[in-house]
């Protein structure tokens, strides 16, 4: 698909679990409410002032509380259906990037096999706990005191096609834990082959409770040759990273990246590669949303840090130059409003700003691949899913 580059450079912003509305097939993935709704039951709950959101359209996309829709929009609008099998991030952020899933990955509600458990604990000399689909700041909760007596690992899952595997700082120092998740990561293979192992570190004591540390470090499945960021280094084009994209591509096609220590520390660093990289993708993901308050049922959180977001999207407004395109999305909901913890299956907004170009309906694209497919065409390539909308930006 050669075309000619429209955009020097393009500002890929993933909000970690900003779904925008349950998808019809919802109540087939596992969510305590088939009608989840993220953006929609948080901004209801906490009013909250999104003016840079709002003149870039998102109250354009449908009716949201406290979102005015009287004003033309700066960007072009629409939301995405997740067109492969899953609600999670690494379906979702796969999928951006040309890949669809289907079936997707294996999950295990029940807790995994006990010939995989023993199977992992053979290899890593030590008995686990737990085997059981769970939050994680529950379980830690519920096993910490025996975890720090015994040392045996805390093993968990959850609707999502994730292992993994929880242990205290002070028992397990994260080096280990990342060793222990790295054989795991080996282990699961075929019809085990989970889409991510997840180490996840936490400090505290029984007494006081325990806390997750931001020491967490996730074992992705390799993606597929041929995915967008493979395509664009093969044509020379930089990709930089921003927070746990490279986590997510097993830093595949990726030039440069920066880790984040929080969804501010990553739109700053954001702003800060507005400033050093002039061409190419800035791909970010600002995963705060869905790890500290989607998952956490912090709703007030969540409003509060969509605002802190929003602010930033001005800043980083007021730095594009007429050769950048910015699209803002999402990969999946996590409406922290319902009584379950786990991602939900829902729409995913979908925002395309430049400077130079239209704002026009988008409609609802047929898979979130439209996202990919539209970076790939600018840069001259082509994905093997997907539809462009990129003719729809240029005026």
């Amino acid at each position: 698909m050669a075309s000619e580059r429209r955009f020097d450079r393009a500002l890929l912003i993933v909000l970690d679990s900003v779904g925008i509305g349950a998808m019809p097939d919802a109540a087939r993935y596992g969510h305590d409410d088939p009608q989840s709704d993220t953006l929609g039951h948080v901004l209801a709950r906490y009013p909250v002032a999104l003016p840079t959101l709002e003149r870039l359209g998102l109250g354009h996309i449908r009716a949201l509380p406290g979102l005015s829709a009287a004003a033309p929009p700066l960007a072009s609008f629409g939301r995405c259906v997740l067109a492969s099998d899953g609600k999670d991030t690494t379906t979702g952020h796969w999928e951006m990037a040309g890949i669809l899933l289907n079936p997707g990955f294996p999950v295990f509600p029940g807790g995994f096999p006990p010939e995989l458990i023993a199977a992992f604990e053979r290899r890593i000399g030590r008995r686990t706990l737990g085997n059981i689909a769970a939050s994680g700041t529950e379980i830690i909760q519920r096993l910490g005191a025996e975890h720090l007596a015994s040392g045996a690992p805390i093993v968990y899952t959850s609707a999502d096609s994730v292992f993994q595997v929880a242990a205290h700082e002070d028992r397990i120092p994260p080096p280990e834990l990342y060793a222990i998740c790295s054989q795991a990561r080996d282990l699961l293979q075929g019809p085990w082959r989970v889409g991510r192992v997840i180490a996840r570190p936490f400090v505290g004591d029984a007494e006081h409770g325990f806390v997750r540390t931001r020491n967490r470090h996730d074992f992705a499945v390799p993606p597929p040759e041929g995915m967008l960021l493979d395509q664009l280094a093969a044509r020379g084009i930089a990709v930089h990273a921003v927070g746990k994209i490279w986590d997510i591509f097993l830093g595949r096609g990726i030039a440069s990246h920066a880790a984040m220590a929080s969804n501010a520390d990553g739109l700053a660093k954001t702003l800060a590669a507005l400033d050093t990289v002039p061409a190419g993708l800035i791909f970010v993901n600002l995963v705060d949303f869905d790890m500290l308050y989607g998952h956490r049922n912090d709703a007030a959180g969540y409003a509060a840090a969509l605002a802190e977001a929003d602010r930033y999207l001005a800043r980083i407004l007021a730095a594009l130059g007429p050769r950048d395109l910015l699209l803002l999305t999402a990969d999946h909901g996590c409406d922290p409003t319902t009584p379950g913890t786990d991602h939900s299956r829902e729409y995913v907004p979908l925002l395309a700003y430049a400077s130079c170009g239209a704002a026009v309906p988008l409609g609802e694209r047929a898979s979130l691949a439209d996202v990919g497919q539209t970076i790939a065409e600018n840069f001259g390539a082509q994905l093997t899913a997907g539809q462009s909308f990129l003719s729809s930006l240029v005026r």
